[in-house]
């Protein structure tokens, strides 16, 4: 498979090579070097700390403008990269997809529409966008109700082939199933909210009065879910002990715990099984709303529709280089997987994993990245069996800077300290100081016993330094010392 390179691309990785072969003269090399003879001494204490020394770790500091490494220690050690894998994700999906791709959704008929009844099926076929949401099934159903459609002598059928059946990648616990990040993979999936955390529904469980039932509300609303309620509300002052979880395979979601007066209750945001009879519900709900009624022995089913279906409306997505934001900066597990799979789908005509995968891996042998130095059985991070070295994980980062579609890649990355969820990110809380705000822009990671940080950094002179740190095993969080290694590098002095 041949990938688009540019001439710029090409330089940038000769002048890599070149920086580190290349000795000037009368110039100390870098170990010599005095610029960066305090960050290795900075750096070197944090590593050889009891904290650190137990726990495996890759780290690996590049300079921006060359390449070379300026900074070392397990460099070509391979380590659980958690979310940072996203990097390898993001940039070949801006490579293969391109950054105006969208995602299209569609409304079509294989009926004909005669005083006001659709004598047919109709047909909601996706493509896996994750940014539909319902009020884009009400605006398909506003388009039906304008054409005169009151009643459907047909099945209401959702689409959904563009991707396999598989739903979770393998690196999903079945105690995991419930939660937001690690929801179903389909074709046709419906998000509840901007962020869009597609194939999940907003579930809000309120307190109420003493001794009575807290009050459950889920956005959007969807007939395919059951609510067990046990939960009981009492007095102000108590602990909120609300639990929102779904039942391993069912579509039941069951609410213990106690509400207190007076708190916020607890907000979930919980996965569905199925988010294709998902879609396919709330829109036969945003239908009804319209005034349109289907015949009694009218089904909701999953099937493809026909080649000569006729397309009444269609809805696309923002950008791909718009999409970045909520991919990257919160982190999204679905994103990626959507995205892995649209790959596969796109190059290949198989929207799975294996295909998409296969992309992953083509793309970053065709910029030069060592085959060998990865190892992944998903896009989004999620599987502790994927392995990457740090030292890997910054030449992508150094390689992708001469790529076109470079700037919708860095402005997906979260940004240190930085307020605004949809700039500071996953980074919004941390590297807060100073000295360090807004200088570091880079993707986090982190799965139990697995921390990770991998991005640009800007030191007191104004260099850009590319930096990976990935740490694995450890029994309490490994972020203060990743957060000190990436404060070194913002306030070291390098010229």
């Amino acid at each position: 498979m041949v990938f688009k390179r540019t001439a710029m691309f090409f330089v940038a990785v000769i002048m890599s090579f070149a920086a580190v072969f290349t000795v000037i003269p009368g110039q100390p090399d870098v170990q010599a070097s005095s610029p960066y003879e305090s960050m290795e001494r900075n750096i070197n204490a944090i590593m050889a700390d009891s904290s650190m020394k137990s726990i495996v770790s890759s780290v690996t500091v590049r300079k921006a403008s060359t390449g070379e490494i300026v900074y070392e220690a397990n460099a070509d050690r391979k380590v659980t990269p958690a979310s940072t894998l996203k990097l390898l994700t993001s940039a070949a999906a801006l490579e293969t997809l391109g950054e105006e791709y969208r995602f299209t959704t569609e409304m079509l008929t294989d009926g004909s529409i005669e005083k006001g009844v659709l004598n047919g099926n109709l047909y909601l076929r996706g493509q896996g966008d994750p940014t539909l949401m319902k009020k884009d099934l009400d605006q398909f159903a506003t388009v039906l109700a304008k054409s005169g459609v009151k009643k459907i002598n047909g099945d209401l059928v959702g689409d959904d082939s563009w991707f396999d059946a598989i739903r979770l990648s393998p690196g999903i616990d079945k105690s995991d199933e419930t939660f937001y990040y690690a929801a179903q993979i389909s074709g046709l999936t419906l998000s509840p909210n901007t962020d869009y955390d597609a194939g999940t529904v907003i579930v809000n469980a309120r307190p109420t009065k003493k001794g009575y039932k807290a009050k459950v509300t889920m956005t959007p609303d969807t007939g395919i879910i059951t609510i067990i309620n046990k939960s009981n509300t009492v007095p102000k002052g108590h602990k909120n002990t609300l639990s929102i979880k779904r039942k391993h395979g069912t579509n039941t979601i069951v609410i213990t715990g106690n509400a207190p007066i007076g708190s916020a209750g607890k907000k979930e945001w919980v996965t569905v099984s199925n988010p294709t009879a998902y879609s396919l519900d709330v829109f036969k709900k945003s239908l009804g709303s319209k005034g349109i009624k289907f015949n009694k022995s009218s089904k909701v089913t999953r099937r493809e529709a026909p080649q000569n279906a006729d397309i009444i409306s269609s809805r696309q997505s923002m950008p791909l280089k718009k999409l970045m934001r909520p991919f990257m900066k919160l982190s999204n597990n679905t994103h990626a997987e959507i995205l892995a799979k649209t790959m596969g789908k796109q190059l290949y005509g198989d929207g799975s994993w294996n295909a998409g995968l296969r992309v992953m891996r083509e793309f970053g042998q065709s910029i030069g990245l060592h085959s060998a130095a990865w190892d992944f059985e998903d896009a989004s991070g999620m599987s502790h069996k994927n392995k990457v070295t740090s030292a890997e994980l910054t030449e992508l980062l150094f390689l992708v800077r001469q790529a076109p579609w470079y700037g919708s890649f860095v402005q997906g990355l979260p940004v240190s300290g930085m307020n605004d969820r949809f700039i500071g990110g996953t980074l919004k809380n941390r590297l807060t100081g100073a000295t360090v705000k807004g200088k570091v822009v880079a993707k986090t990671g982190s799965l139990n016993h697995v921390n990770a940080l991998a991005g640009y950094v800007e030191t007191r002179n104004g260099e850009t330094l590319i930096f990976s740190v990935l740490t694995q095993g450890q029994k309490k969080t490994a972020l203060p010392a990743i957060d000190q290694i990436a404060t070194i590098l913002a306030t070291t002095p390098t010229n």
